[in-house]
This record gives C-alpha cells, structure tokens and sequence, in this order.
C-alpha cells in the first residue's frame, strides 16, 4: 500500500501582502514531494480553518510578517478545534519575536521559523514532525 502524501495548507492570514517567502516555502515543500495548497493573499482565520477542513490537511503552515501573529495564530487554533480539526499540525514563520514564538509554542503552534531558515531545515522539520492524521 502506498505511502499517503502529506496534505500542507500554506497560508497568509491578514493583510500583510508580502508572500515571496510563503510561494518559496510552498514550492520547496512541493518540490519535496508533499502535497500543497496555496491559499493565497489575505486570508482571514475562518478562510484558513475551513481550507484545512475542506482539503484534508495534515498542516497548516502559516506566513505572518505583520505583527498581528499573537492574534491570528491563536485565532486559527481556536478555529481548527472548533471544526473538528485540532490534531492539524499547525507550523508558521514570519517576523516573530523569540518570546511571542515561546507563548505561540504554548499555545499550540508546533514551530515557528524566522528569517534566516533554509528551506532545507523547514522540509527536514515537516518529515520529522507532520504525519498523516488517517
């Protein structure tokens, strides 16, 4: 029996309108082999959420470079669970600062990666972390 592909949702939620960094993570996993739904600029936690749920997501990995990642990771979270879906890893990366990133870890959020990691250590951390929730 084959081996199921993760199924990775990468997401910018609010309205930061950077995504060059959200497109290279989303082609470096894809290029990787997992499976990976971009979802696009502006998203609201809802839309996130529900993407999660409608495409069987194994993870979400999300891109916040506004300051607004104490509140829509949380938000995310809360939502995933409330669907049903709170066994979705949830993974993020952006301008975090090291004590917000220690609080999101608390929260919930599985990892979150700065400016300065390779795409090589964010796959690594995928194959290490992320597994099929079948």
């Amino acid at each position: 029996m084959a081996e199921k592909r993760l199924r990775i949702i990468v997401a910018k939620p609010g309205l930061d309108g950077h995504d060059r960094g959200a497109k290279i993570i989303a082609r470096a996993l894809r290029d990787a082999g997992f499976e990976v739904i971009y979802t696009g600029l502006h998203q609201t936690p809802e839309m996130v959420a529900e993407a999660a749920v409608q495409e069987d997501a194994d993870a979400v990995g999300l891109s916040v470079l506004s300051g607004a990642h104490m509140t829509l990771f949380p938000e995310i979270i809360r939502l995933l669970k409330e669907r049903g879906a709170g066994d979705v890893v949830l993974f993020g990366g952006g301008i975090i600062p090291e004590e917000d990133a220690k609080k999101l870890k608390e929260m919930g959020v599985k990892e979150v990666f700065t400016p300065g990691a390779s795409t090589e250590d964010i796959v690594k951390w995928v194959r290490e972390n992320v597994h099929p929730r079948d």
